[in-house]
Parts: C-alpha cells; sequence; structure tokens
C-alpha cells in the first residue's frame, strides 16, 4: 500500500484529498505546516507527496528545492497543489523538480488519476530475473516469449503481461482492482468482464498449466504451483 504525504494547510482541502485517497486504498497522512512535513521525512519516507505551494512557515518551491537535494529524498514524486494558475508559476515549479501540477479547484476524479498515472511511472522496478518458472511454464523477460513443456505459448501483448504479474506474484492474491491498473491503466468499476475474459483465453492457451491460476472469488486471481 502507497503511502502519500499530503502538505496543506486549508483543512477542507487536506481532508478532501485524504478521504478521496483513502477511500481508493492508499495509506495517507496530512500536515498543516512544512515543520511538521519534514519531521515526518526523518520518520518515515513516503511513496509521493502533494504539495502545496502557499503553506505558513515556508513555501513549496522552497521544499522542492530542499526534497532535491536530499540523497534519501531526491527520487521521490511531487504533485504540486496551488492555486496559482500562470504559466510561469508552472514552469518554476517543474523547473526545481516538482514532478506534476494541479491547480486549485480540482475535481477528485482528476486528482486520484494523477496520483494513480505518477505513482506507475515513478514504481520501482521488480528485481528481474531473466527467467520466471512457475510449474512448466517458462517466462522469458528479455525474449517476451513464454514456454509451456518446452513448447512456445503464443500470447497476446495483454495476455503476457498478466501472466507474468501473476508469477511475479505468485502465491500471493492479486486484486481485480490491481491487475486492471497495472495491465489496463483503468480503474475496476465496469471493466471485470475485460479481466475475466483475458483469464478464460490466457487458461485455454496455457493447456494444462492453465489451471494454475486459481480464482479467488470477489477478490482476484492467484498463481500457485499445485494445480490440485
Amino acid at each position: 500500500m502507497a503511502l502519500i504525504y499530503v502538505v496543506e494547510d486549508d483543512k477542507s482541502i487536506q481532508e478532501i484529498e485524504t478521504f478521496a485517497l483513502t477511500n481508493v486504498g492508499y495509506q495517507v497522512e496530512g500536515f498543516d505546516s512544512a515543520g511538521d512535513f519534514l519531521e515526518a521525512l526523518n520518520r518515515e519516507l513516503p511513496d509521493l507527496i502533494l504539495l502545496d505551494i502557499m503553506l505558513p512557515d515556508e513555501d513549496g518551491l522552497s521544499l522542492v528545492k530542499k526534497l532535491r537535494l536530499r540523497q534519501d529524498t531526491v527520487t521521490i514524486p511531487i504533485i504540486m497543489v496551488t492555486a496559482k494558475t500562470t504559466e510561469i508559476d508552472k514552469v518554476k515549479g517543474l523547473d526545481i523538480g516538482a514532478d506534476d501540477y494541479i491547480t486549485k479547484p480540482f475535481g477528485v476524479m482528476e486528482l486520484i488519476s494523477r496520483v494513480k498515472a505518477m505513482l506507475r511511472r515513478s514504481a520501482k522496478p521488480e528485481e528481474k530475473e531473466k527467467l520466471l518458472r512457475l510449474g512448466n511454464i517458462v517466462l522469458d523477460r528479455e525474449k517476451h516469449a513464454v514456454f509451456v513443456n518446452d513448447t512456445l505459448c503464443e500470447l497476446t501483448y495483454k495476455e503476457y503481461e498478466l501472466l507474468k504479474l501473476l508469477m511475479v506474484n505468485a502465491g500471493i492474491v492479486t486484486t481485480r482492482e490491481v491487475i486492471l491498473d497495472r495491465i489496463w491503466g483503468i480503474d475496476f468499476e465496469g471493466e471485470s468482464r475485460t479481466l475475466d475474459m483475458h483469464i478464460k483465453t490466457l487458461r485455454q492457451k496455457l493447456k494444462e498449466e492453465g489451471s494454475l491460476i486459481k480464482t479467488v472469488r470477489n477478490v482476484g486471481y492467484i498463481m500457485n504451483t499445485d494445480k490440485a
């Protein structure tokens, strides 16, 4: 679960941001001042920072400069949230190290979409082994190919990415929401049949090994070595 720090002195806006992001599964901590925020960084580093420009004790632009000079925060994505809308303010924020920019007033869905997109782009790459193996399935990352019992299995791009996600998380339930967000980059609601059809065809193409993909009802899917 990604941890997001919201640095916003306007309580009503902070509450909206916190509620919206918590509601879609993120862990959120809010701060009214730069001082409290900087103190929290020494305890735990977040996965993303939503940062208001206008704060009571220090402006957000100054904070961005500090964060980009610290070795432990230099790569943390920062989305600046501000009422300033002029082109020069936006350019200044991006030039000093912010990753994105959203202006008040903003829609909740826009905020969530920006955060999701930023977290996807900044996700730390998995420790990649060239080959993933599960049962008689071998997924070759370099060749972008899948072999079942040493025979090439022809998969579409989405089927390949779906199988890779399940194999990387073998033994762990991967929720439908996570799969749709990672593979399709879309929200779960109204898109369940897309996933179901891809799982069905993937199982068929994997033949006997397709039984390794288990359905966890109302949750998602898990891939185990046990076919029973």
